[in-house]
């Protein structure tokens, strides 16, 4: 497999990554809802249909057409005929039917993966899987099982996970951290009385990477991340302070 790297279209982010995502990869985007994971994930999409040539995938288990159409418009983007082009595709499904989908050869999204050469997937969001299982062997069997059915299509993937403490204990409990080529980690920060939005790369297995915390903010055309905090600590805690 080629080692070119695939672009995330997000300024500042392909340079924390040294030129973007390893291909092929599962990246697990972990953050508080209202993070952007999402954004992050359709910015992903668009850049790589508009920009690389390159197919996408959004399947969500719970927002409808209409919501991302909706989301979308509002940071400036149109998905309507990069659907009608075929170089974006919106699939509303259920982590059931998805992980049967993806285990028959002869499926709907099976054929949809290899007519339409998909070459980038958003799943939004892996967490959902969380409520087929209670034992934390089976949920990592049910994790492994989605990361390495993607794996065989030779997709790049951004696995999104809700970072709430309850949904964050059941992810580990499942070992998905373990099973991600790389890791994403959006949080909100509180800075001198202020909300902010911040970025890390935790992992990125096969590369190296920027280890620094950086501030984002989402704006019309999507996110743009900018600075690292200089002397801070406490960052990843949600309440900072400054460095003595």
């Amino acid at each position: 497999m080629s080692q070119a790297r695939v672009s995330t279209g997000v300024v500042g982010l392909d340079e924390m990554l040294h030129g973007g995502f390893l291909p092929g990869s599962m990246v697990l985007v972990r953050g508080a809802p209202g993070t952007g994971k999402t954004s992050l994930g359709m910015q992903f999409l668009i850049h790589g249909a508009t920009r690389q040539g390159e197919t996408g995938l959004l399947i969500t288990f719970e927002e409808f057409p209409a919501s991302l159409y909706r989301d979308a418009a509002s940071l400036g983007w149109d998905l309507e005929p990069l659907e009608r082009e075929g170089k974006l595709h919106l699939l509303f499904a259920s982590p059931e039917v998805f992980l049967e989908g993806l285990e028959m050869p002869d499926s709907p999204l099976n054929r949809l993966l290899q007519e339409g050469d998909v070459r980038r997937l958003v799943l939004d969001s892996i967490t959902h899987f969380n409520r087929l299982a209670s034992d934390p062997h089976e949920l990592r069997h049910i994790y492994t099982r989605v990361a390495n059915g993607l794996r065989r299509e030779g997709v790049t993937g951004l696995l999104l996970g809700e970072e709430g403490r309850r949904e964050a204990t059941r992810t580990d409990r499942g070992g998905l951290s373990f099973i991600a080529d790389s890791i994403l980690l959006l949080r909100y920060l509180e800075v001198e009385s202020t909300i902010q939005r911040a970025i890390v790369v935790l992992k990125m297995r096969g590369s190296d990477h920027a280890k620094e915390i950086r501030r984002f903010e989402i704006r019309r055309g999507g996110l743009v991340v900018g600075e690292a905090f200089e002397g801070r600590q406490g960052l990843l805690s949600g309440i900072s302070y400054r460095t003595p």
